[in-house]
């Protein structure tokens, strides 16, 4: 017997959609400047809506993104400008659906797709072990 666990794949795809932490999710407004919320947040909260598999926003430290200039952390704030990432793994059909209905905030972003597999992994299952009397 053997004990191998069980590996299945499956074509998946992934998104990363650069931008700045302050970009936000509606037009900048005086009155507005500090309730707006940002960007990444809303785009991981309508990925959740949207019935993706993953989504998540990364942080850099150091970087560029669109052809802009180098920018790294600061040292005793953080930088407003610097480039992060939120990925988004779903099917690619879902994914395209999801940039379609949000064209209006993704429009003047870097946006990447690229092809993944999805492991599924099932575990070997245990020989029932009679007990001796």
């Amino acid at each position: 017997m053997t004990d191998t666990a069980i590996l299945t794949s499956s074509e998946i795809g992934m998104l990363r959609i650069y931008m700045a932490p302050r970009d936000t999710a509606e037009p900048r407004k005086a009155w507005k400047l500090w309730s707006a919320r940002p960007l990444y947040r809303e785009l991981v909260v309508q990925a959740k809506a949207a019935g993706l598999m993953n989504a998540v926003a990364h942080h850099t430290h150091y970087g560029f993104s669109n052809h802009g200039p180098v920018l790294d952390q600061g040292a005793e704030t953080s930088n407003p400008y610097l480039t992060m990432c939120v990925e988004l793994i779903g099917h690619r059909a879902d994914l395209e659906l999801f940039c379609q209905r949000h064209a209006a905030l993704l429009s003047t972003k870097v946006v990447i797709y690229k092809q993944l597999e999805h492991w599924s992994i099932e575990a070997p299952a245990r020989p029932h072990q009679e007990s001796k009397a």
